[in-house]
């Protein structure tokens, strides 16, 4: 890693002396366990070393196998609703927020009168810290990430930009709290987020337990990354755009190291929860991977749903080193982190609580969770479309989702050979399916989606069609508006700004 800016040193030495003054007087860690969230960005069930040895992930396979490895936790097809349920604990098809991610010009946001996981948490004592990416509104004040929770913000509101000049769609985008940050233009993300981290980790007074959400930039697109993370770790894969995302993966590896090694240090992690996840399927026009599930980011089949995560303690799970095949859902991480700090969620969210049975190893009291649920139709989404799971069963309705180019990415994608080779999947081969067309999946017998089963189990199909059909009964319209001109940050000196609606 670089060398931190003077700015950054500064901070950190002020902090670690904050630090010795605390031990010295004796301040004693929290009762309550620290939690540190991290959630990866665009990072696809196969971009990990435990899956595919190609990658280099040594420091995410060694927490991962040290702590619990979640095989079957499932996220959203993007990012803005697979953040929305982290936040809220409601699927987005409640809140408003199932159709596509949030555009930085669009009045789309997390609605203001929901309870946040970091408001929860403050009201159990906790401080509260934000880094990276937001991706939840933007356009008041009120959206954003110091108004809705957290202590401080280090990072940036929009779906994606460039790693190092912070541009994104016209306009800089990188702030601190509420305040533009320019001192960081020029400095790849993760090593900013990685600073920003060990930074807010030194100061933290550790008699009062820390809630740090960190929501890395990596690995989404662009695809940028320091040579050296290429050339060290990933000069063996010579198809040029998967060397590219192994070095753009070995990076936040490697931020991630930095930032436990700090947690060592200083003690916390004695009594912390890490909680890792992927916020989607791996995109793989982009160079993620899924496979040898079906699909890809922006659809509803598992490879763009079914996440990437692992939970780590040293000292809070009675089962460390396993896997575990117990049913969750991205509405889950807000009920139980809201226990194991000792406090209950609000009511009425669609989460569960997992604690119990991530501590024992004992079943998840999860037995089903809707992919997603749109009726709103545009170029990038068709008519209505709907996937829902129970037990072992899932049933889709109409298309599973689209991706850049309308392509809807509903084959079985290989990862990129080392030597350079590419097998191409045939879009034509698979017939894209109707708004009234249903298929039927066994996910335990057929993880993969290879076999449609409706014609095999029609009692099945029965049921599964009225369970969707209840569902649909709750889903709220989507708030996706066509992009408004004052968001535009030539209104602003160059910088996307709140304050348009």
């Amino acid at each position: 890693m670089p060398m931190m800016s003077g700015r950054m040193m500064s901070s950190l030495l002020a902090a670690m002396l904050m630090v010795v003054v605390l031990s010295f007087n004796g301040v004693n860690a929290a009762d309550k366990p620290h939690i540190l969230f991290i959630v990866a960005d665009d990072l696809g069930w196969n971009d990990v070393d435990w899956r595919d040895p190609n990658m280099h992930t040594p420091t995410l396979s060694r927490l991962a196998r040290q702590g619990i490895i979640l095989n079957s936790s499932y996220v959203q097809p993007l990012c803005s609703p697979s953040r929305s349920a982290f936040m809220s604990g409601y699927f987005p098809f409640h809140t408003g927020l199932q159709h596509r991610a949030i555009k930085p010009a669009q009045k789309a946001f997390l609605p203001a009168n929901l309870t946040t996981l970091p408001q929860a948490l403050k009201d159990l004592g906790y401080a509260t810290h934000a880094v990276g990416k937001w991706h939840l509104g933007f356009c008041n004040w009120k959206y954003t990430p110091t108004f809705r929770g957290f202590d401080s913000f280090l990072g940036y509101y929009s779906a994606g930009e460039d790693y190092y000049t912070h541009m994104a769609g016209g306009g800089y985008d990188f702030r601190q709290d509420t305040a533009v940050d320019k001192d960081d233009a020029g400095k790849y993300s993760a090593y900013t987020f990685a600073e920003r981290a060990q930074v807010l980790i030194w100061q933290h007074n550790t008699s009062q337990p820390l809630f740090l959400y960190l929501a890395f930039q990596s690995v989404h697109a662009p695809l940028e990354v320091p040579a050296v993370y290429e050339n060290l770790f990933c000069g063996h894969i010579k198809n040029e755009t998967r060397r590219t995302k192994c070095g753009m993966v070995a990076i936040l590896d490697e931020a991630i190291a930095n930032i436990t090694g700090h947690l060592e240090d200083t003690g916390l992690i004695d009594n912390m929860l890490i909680v890792f996840t992927t916020d989607n399927g791996g995109p793989v026009w982009d160079a993620g991977n899924n496979w040898p599930l079906r699909g890809a980011k922006a659809t509803m089949w598992e490879g763009g749903t079914r996440g990437t995560a692992f939970v780590y303690s040293k000292n809070l799970f009675q089962n460390k080193g396993t896997v575990h095949e117990g049913m969750m859902h991205a509405v889950d991480w807000f009920p139980t982190m809201m226990t194991a700090a000792g406090g209950s969620p609000p009511p009425g969210i669609d989460g569960v609580s997992q604690w119990e049975s991530l501590i024992t190893g004992s079943p998840s009291p999860r037995s089903e969770f809707v992919y997603n649920m749109d009726a709103m139709e545009d170029r990038q989404k068709p008519a209505f479309h709907a996937a829902i799971r129970s037990g072992d069963w899932k049933l889709m309705q109409g298309p599973a989702g689209m991706g850049p180019a309308g392509i809807p990415y509903n084959g079985w994608y290989p990862v990129p050979g080392v030597d350079g080779e590419q097998e191409e999947f045939d879009e034509s081969a698979v017939e894209d399916p109707g708004p009234d067309d249903y298929q039927l999946f066994n996910i335990k017998e057929d993880p993969t989606e290879h076999h449609d089963v409706k014609d095999k189990y029609p009692d099945v199909l029965a049921k599964m069609k009225a369970r969707l059909a209840e569902w649909r009964q709750t889903m709220v319209p989507a708030n996706y508006p066509e992009n408004d001109p004052a968001a535009n940050p030539e209104h602003y000196g160059g910088t996307w700004t709140p304050g348009w609606c």
